[in-house]
Formats: C-alpha cells, structure tokens, sequence
C-alpha cells in the first residue's frame, strides 16, 4: 500500500493536533487511574506473600504461585465474551460494572480465613476484571487512529511500571503502619483493604465520566467530533475492506493465536517479574548478606519500574514516529529475555539489579509496540475478540509464570530455573514476531509494510 503524496491541508493538521490534544487529556490520565488500581489489586499479592501472609494460610513458593495464577484461569474464561458484551453495550457501563465488582472482591481478600479460600477468590478475581484490558484497548481504537495508536497504548500501559513504582513502597507502607491499626488486622490484610476500595469508587465514577464514542463527546467542539467521527469510521472502513476478518476467523486465524503466543512470552516475564521480584529481593539477605527492612524492599522493587516507565513511554512514541513495528516489539523483548536469567548469576545485589531493570526494560518497552500489530488489521467485532483472545491467551502465563517459577523454585531450592523459563519464552516471543513480520497479507493482494500501516 502506499501514501499519498499530496500534501495535508494545514487545516487539517492543526484539527488533527488540537483534537488528539483534548482526545489525550480527557482519556488517558483516567484510563491510566483505573489500570494503575488494576494492576495493584491483581499483584499486591505479591508483597503480602514475603511478609505474613504465606506464614498464616500456610503457602509454599509453589501454592502461593498457584493462588496467584488462579486469577488468570476465570480470566481467560470469560474475556472474549465480556469484551463483546463491552462492544454491545458500550464501555462506560462495562467498565463500570468491572471496576465495582473487582473491588468488592479484591475488598474481600482482607478476611480469607485460609488457602482454600484465597483460592477461590482469586480465580473470582480474575472472572470479575475478565475484559478490562482487552475493554479499554478496544476501546482506544475508538479514539486514536492507527498513527497515534502505540502512543496511546503506552499512556495507559504506563500504569503498570507505575503501579509498581509506586505501588510497592505503598503496599510495603501498608503492611508495616497498618499492623493491628483496624480491628487487629494483619499489615497484610490491612494493604488488601485499603488497595480493594478504591476500585468501587473509581467504578461508579467510571459510569458518569466515560464517553462511548466520539459522536457522543459533549465535550469536543461540534466541528472537533464531526472530524474525529469520520477518521474513525474511515479507517475503521478501510481496515474492514481490506483484510475481511469475520468474527470466526478472528478465534480461528493462526495469525492470531501466533500473536497470541507472541504476548505469552512478554506477559510471561512480566508476572514472573512482579509476583517473585519482592521474594528474590528478600533472598538477597541470605545470599549477599543484607539486612533491607520492608519499606527498604518497596523502594528497591520499585527501581526497575521507575526506569521502565521511561522505557514504555519512549519506545512508543519512537514506534509512532517511524511507523515500523515489528523490531520495536522484538529487540525489547529479546534482550529482556536474555537479561532475566543473567541476573541471578551475578555476584553483588547492585549487579542483579542492573539485569533486571533491563529487564523490565524490555517488557515495557514491548508491551504498548505489541498492540497495534493486531488493530492493523482487526475491526469492529473482530477486533475486540481478536484483540479479546490474545490478551486471554497471553495471560495464560499469568497462571503457568507464577506456578512455573515456583515450582522450579520449590524443587532446585533457587530462582534460576524459573527465570531461564522466563528468558526462554520472552526470546521465543521475539523471534516469533520476526517471523510473522507486522500485518497479513491484504484482500487486494498487497503486502501491508510495517512502515506504512502505522
């Protein structure tokens, strides 16, 4: 496919640029507030484990792995089918009911009594926020054209590193000043409380503040929603004429469940890194000798997602601006892969450090240059269970990562074997996406180039 030649009216690019302004203000802080309370409620089981709460439900590395990915069996079975209930019935009230019934159950997990129960809510954890992610990635497609789109991502996305950039030294406040502060509860128990409600809060606000499409946006401009409606349903109109990906195909197409795979491997290092960060950093104090105190630990598991966050931002911005995509998903990604496993070989705490957050590095940087791969040729229905199923399947190594790494931990008495897993799949997922290259072949014959469909 090629490009026009003709020059843009200068018209139309300051319409462009004044309307992805307001576009980016009103959307992305907020969607970015909703996924940073996301994130924390699904991982801040990680540093209750280290620090009361493996002890007083009795959880070895591999049943704490096991509650952990729990979560992600009730999401994997619900997300394609609630992210087309948010295309039919729009994302303000789809979102809305996820967020408060999420953080009714992320509420809850302040009074498990026992394993068995911490089980059970976590995988209603995981039915509950089923379609939130692929929801609001389907949803940006609504918004941002495809040139704007791995920026857009990212500014949502950057709500993970951030979570746990902040979210860490938080929870670690948490569980240390919240000790027998309310009613004789745990720190551990304390942090779920005071994580679980802002979901509910956020959630109701969520039905008031969002708006479904751009032809409803009382906040743009008359003349602003009328050129933003048409962008949008032209390009989702070429998209549709050119590659025709009919629902089936879309749950059925290799080229999806490739991708699908190529977002295991990514996720796959992600959750390794955040549920097992806090227990390798409190390792450190029988392998090297230190002596970090719970709030110490928080800072440090912080570090690698300060610089992460830079990382995702960037590289996002860097893929818009040149439109390729497919080495800004597979350079990260590799070299994350290999940086995991190398970390742990390492002879000083500082060194370890280093490998890691190149590490996170690389995940971020690949998470937000992922998803405009498949939305190059997804649309309407087909988009959001396309884009349903590979965040599902992907998330599969949410489950297999945790329960993986803490298997191979429980039986080598070490984290290395679980974080050459780590490094094997991420490696894998990189040159998988070399392989597939950015689009499928077109309808009219043409070969989509990376650097055209951006």
């Amino acid at each position: 496919m090629t490009i026009s030649s003709h020059p843009v009216p200068a018209a139309d690019v300051a319409m462009r640029k004044r309307v992805m302004h307001k576009v980016a203000w009103r959307l992305s802080p907020f969607l970015g507030l909703l996924y940073f309370i996301n994130y924390l409620d699904r991982t801040n089981i990680a540093f209750a484990a280290p620090h009361g709460m493996n002890a007083a439900l009795g959880f070895t590395a591999s049943t704490f792995g096991l509650a952990s990915g729990l979560f992600f069996v009730g999401y994997l079975l619900l997300e394609v089918p609630s992210n087309l209930a948010l295309h039919k019935f729009g994302a303000r009230r789809w979102i809305a009911r996820i967020m408060v019934s999420w953080g009714i159950i992320a509420t809850i997990m302040t009074w498990v009594p026992n394993a068995g129960t911490m089980y059970v809510l976590r995988f209603l954890l995981g039915v509950a926020e089923a379609g939130f992610f692929p929801g609001i990635i389907l949803y940006l497609t609504f918004w941002f054209p495809k040139r704007e789109r791995a920026r857009a991502v990212a500014l949502f996305m950057l709500a993970v590193p951030l979570s746990s950039a902040i979210g860490s030294p938080l929870s670690a406040w948490l569980i240390t000043t919240g000790h027998q502060v309310l009613g004789g509860l745990d720190g551990w128990r304390f942090m779920f409380l005071v994580e679980g409600l802002p979901a509910i809060i956020v959630g109701v606000i969520c039905w008031f503040y969002l708006t479904d499409r751009p032809a409803d946006a009382k906040w743009l401009d008359g003349d602003e929603r009328a050129w933003l409606s048409r962008e949008m349903d032209a390009e989702d109109a070429q998209t549709a004429k050119r590659y025709h990906v009919t629902l089936k195909q879309a749950l059925t197409q290799g080229r999806i469940w490739a991708l699908a795979f190529v977002y295991f491997g990514i996720v796959y290092g992600l959750y390794a890194i955040g549920f097992f960060l806090p227990t390798i950093i409190a390792g450190f104090k029988k392998e090297f000798h230190t002596d970090f105190s719970v709030l110490q630990q928080g800072f440090i598991v912080a570090i690698p997602y300060v610089f992460g966050c830079f990382s995702m931002y960037f590289w996002a911005r860097h893929g818009d601006k040149t439109g390729e995509r497919v080495w800004h998903v597979a350079l990260p990604t590799i070299v994350g892969g290999i940086a995991i496993p190398i970390a742990l070989y390492l002879s000083s705490p500082v060194a370890a450090m280093i490998a890691i957050t190149v590490c996170t590095m690389g995940i971020c940087a690949a998470l937000p240059t992922f998803w405009p791969l498949p939305t190059m040729f997804l649309s309407g229905a087909a988009a959001a269970a396309g884009v349903a199923l590979i965040n599902s399947i992907g998330n599969t190594a949410g489950f297999i990562g945790p329960y993986v790494t803490g298997w191979l931990a429980d039986i080598t008495g070490t984290q290395q074997a679980g974080m050459w897993a780590v490094g094997l799949a991420m490696v894998a997922a990189g040159v998988v996406v070399l392989i597939l290259k950015a689009a499928p072949k077109a309808d009219d014959g043409e070969t989509v180039k990376a650097d055209r469909l951006g």
